[in-house]
This record gives structure tokens, sequence and C-alpha cells, in this order.
């Protein structure tokens, strides 16, 4: 078993929501469209459309900036340090009185940024494990990632 507390802050919340966002089609395409205008924009002279471009590329970050620090100040449950036990079982996530037990068969991915392992539990929730929080559990948390979850499903660097 692995333990750990961890205290989510909204840098911790950006890093998951960009990750989470440019890896999804939506937005894919809208860095693409975002690039082609800049590219055509400096291609053809044509102002607005490189200012569209720029303004459609750095949109999206920006928003996801806001949001992060808005639902950290805003949502109970970042207020305090969650509690993370990983067992055989799964991942049993504690705060307070409440707690919540996330069987590893049940898990959707396991991936990793510079600044956070991210388990999802669905295509759109996860359990986020920044690193600099890990101190020296980050190896047994990703060694028990790693063997109760299906190879395909775990994108960890180190």
């Amino acid at each position: 078993m692995v333990e750990l507390d961890v205290k989510i802050e909204s840098k911790d919340l950006y890093d998951y929501m960009l990750r989470h966002t440019y890896n999804s089609a939506a937005g894919v395409i809208g860095s693409a469209c975002g690039a082609m205008m800049i590219l055509f924009g400096l291609g053809t002279g044509r102002i607005a459309l490189l200012i569209l471009g720029v303004v459609i590329l750095l949109y999206l970050p920006w928003s996801l900036f806001l949001r992060s620090k808005k639902q950290v100040l805003s949502n109970p449950g970042f207020q305090k340090p969650l509690h993370y036990a990983l067992d055989d079982q799964g991942i049993t996530i504690s705060q307070g009185e409440e707690s919540v037990l996330f069987p590893w068969a049940e898990m959707y991915r396991a991936v990793s940024t510079g600044r956070s392992i991210i388990v999802y539990t669905s295509r759109i929730n996860a359990t986020i494990f920044p690193k600099r929080q890990m101190e020296d559990k980050k190896t047994e948390v990703i060694r028990m990632i790693s063997t109760h979850m299906p190879p395909e499903k775990v994108k960890i660097k180190g």
C-alpha cells in the first residue's frame, strides 16, 4: 500500500486541464485552426487573420488558467488535503469523514505530464498526483499504477 496526502492547487488543476483539453479533438482542431489563420495571415498580409489566429491560440490556455483558479477557490474539496491510499483494490480517496474507492478495473487510463501523474477514473474525471507533493513515493505510485492497470492504458514517463 502507498499512502500520501495531496493538496490540489490551481497550478495542478491547470496542468490537468491543459493536458486534457489539448489531447482532445476540440483542442487539436482549435490549435490547428489558430495556427493556420496565423500562417495564412502572414502569407497574405491580412492582419485581421493574424490577430484572430493569435486570439484563438491564446484564448484557450488563458480561459483554462482562469477557470482553474476559480474552481480551486470556490470548490470546498480543494480547500483541504486529500488522502490517497493505493492498494491492490484500487485508489481510495479520503477527505475528512468521506471516502471513496476507485477500483483498478474501472480506471480509464493513466498519463503523466511534467508536473503530475493523472489517473483518469472516467473519460473526463481524474485523480491528480502532483509530482512535487509526492516526494519519495513517486516511484511506488508509478509501480502501483503500472502493476494494476493494463499496459495499453498506462502512458507514464518517469
